[in-house]
């Protein structure tokens, strides 16, 4: 299932970063988005009703942005991860049209070891990033992944 290069607990600090290749996203990608959750809001999918929105044209759900960054991060870092926990902010900072090119940088903002050592709690910032260089979205969340062997015992006092 994980290849030599899945990273595991012990393997990332606070404040390691990495940044996905860019992908860019389609109105076909839209238009699959709207399919699949019944999400059919004529900015997102009427490129005649939205031109005559403030933003002129069509725009990216913002879910689909999420998700698309969530999979585009999914190898950078290549994590042993086992769940995602809690997504603890989401902030919409800028539309993403069709044709935007988005990458993601990652940045691991926290660590708690979890299930006697055997996995942890990672917090991460993600920000997707369009082809100008702004951030059109943030925000943190946290996976549970796995350990490579749980911490030795503590001497005590």
């Amino acid at each position: 299932m994980y290849g030599p290069d899945h990273k595991y607990y012990e393997d990332v600090a606070e404040g390691d970063t990495w940044v996905s290749p860019p992908r860019v996203l389609t109105q076909d990608d839209i238009q699959t988005f709207a399919d699949l959750t019944g999400d059919f809001n004529p900015m997102h999918v009427n490129p005649e009703y939205a031109a005559t929105m403030p933003f002129g044209r069509t725009i990216a759900h913002g879910l689909l942005t999420l998700a698309r960054a969530s999979g585009s991060s999914i190898d950078h870092p290549p994590m042993r991860t086992l769940a995602i926990v809690e997504l603890r902010s989401v902030i919409f900072r800028a539309p993403v049209f069709p044709g935007d090119e988005l990458h993601v940088r990652t940045t691991v903002a926290g660590k708690e070891r979890k299930g006697r050592g055997k996995r942890g709690l990672i917090t991460w910032k993600r920000e997707a990033i369009n082809q100008e260089g702004k951030v059109v979205q943030e925000g943190t969340s946290v996976t549970l992944v796995e350990a490579r062997e749980p911490p030795p015992p503590r001497l005590s006092d």
